[in-house]
């Protein structure tokens, strides 16, 4: 069963689900999702310097690996609006891409609000056991061309791969039947998360 969505739209929601299906193995496959559209951020100025560019940010868009780290990064450390910050749509025929701004990302921004939701669900499907106050996140591939599809068992959090992490969180699932991507664009010289594709069954 195939179930794919803007990552940061509804999508985000059945991952959520994941976490939660002790009991009720259905309940997040069955879930549809769309792409409700929330742009990311035009990225801020926080800590130490980023690439040089006209929107910079503390995390390392220079590359889609590090993009997709600093995105699960803050998931995990319960960060909305550091992992707003690297998310974005990309384009679409004639509609141009949207990475937002420090007011998409802000608190009580529409965008915000629907990413706070479903926040805390990603982040304990993310959180690997014990878990840390600062996870060190790695991603295990090489990424070429303007966009990127990194699959979980590349995603590296703490020496665990974020599959296995997921896994270990829900019940009814074994080994081969969850397959998630993160997928990342570049969007004027910066990358973004741009999309959350999985399989389930």
């Amino acid at each position: 069963m195939r179930r794919t969505g803007s990552i940061a739209g509804v999508a985000l929601a059945v991952v959520v689900g994941l976490a939660g299906c002790s009991s009720d193995k259905d309940s997040a496959a069955d879930k549809k999702s769309s792409a409700s559209g929330t742009p990311a951020a035009d990225v801020e100025k926080s800590g130490d310097d980023a690439p040089a560019s006209p929107s910079a940010s503390a995390a390392d868009q220079s590359t889609a690996e590090g993009a997709v780290a600093a995105w699960v990064t803050a998931v995990i450390k319960g960060q909305p609006k550091e992992a707003c910050l690297v998310m974005a749509e990309p384009a679409s025929g004639s509609t141009p891409a949207k990475v937002g701004s420090e007011e998409t990302c802000a608190d009580g921004a529409p965008q915000r609000k629907q990413l706070d939701k479903n926040l805390d669900g990603f982040r304990e499907s993310f959180t690997p056991e014990p878990p840390t106050d600062d996870p060190q996140v790695e991603i295990d591939m090489t990424v070429g061309g303007d966009k990127a599809e990194i699959p979980a068992d590349k995603i590296i959090i703490d020496g665990q791969s974020l599959d296995k992490i997921v896994l270990s969180h829900s019940t009814g699932l074994e080994a081969g039947q969850l397959d998630i991507n993160v997928e990342a664009d570049k969007i004027e010289d910066l990358w973004y998360v741009t999309n959350l594709d999985f399989n389930i069954g």
